[in-house]
């Protein structure tokens, strides 16, 4: 399991050792066949920080998704969310991160409307 979580796809012949020091590299030979394999069109995956929001690879067979804007308070990075319609037409909604205080505090409820 450790494996299909931490390996990431790369431009490499084959697979190659990750430097994340779990999980694989793998390349586009490897996509194809198990595309082909599986008789599917796309890989959609998630789990490796991907500036843009999203990347395609290997003649659009594999998507990364990446839906944390700016990860971590400091990577800068935007996000996205994919859909997929009946026709597999993929639709990609980037969003950034909101302007956040990350030293205040949050209201535990909302103000009500009468108040304002």
């Amino acid at each position: 399991m450790c494996d299909l979580l931490w390996s990431d796809p790369e431009y490499v012949p084959g697979w190659a050792i990750s430097p994340r020091g779990a999980g694989f590299l793998f390349g586009e030979n490897e996509v194809n066949k198990f595309l082909q394999v599986n008789d599917i069109s796309l890989i959609a995956r998630a789990h490796q920080l991907v500036m843009e929001g999203y990347k395609e690879m290997f003649n659009q067979g594999l998507v990364t998704v990446w839906s944390a804007p700016n990860y971590c308070y400091r990577c800068g990075n935007i996000a996205l969310v994919l859909t997929i319609d009946d026709n597999l037409n993929r639709n990609y909604k980037v969003f950034k991160a909101a302007s956040q205080d990350v030293t205040a505090i949050p209201s535990k409820k909302p103000p009500v409307d009468y108040f304002i």
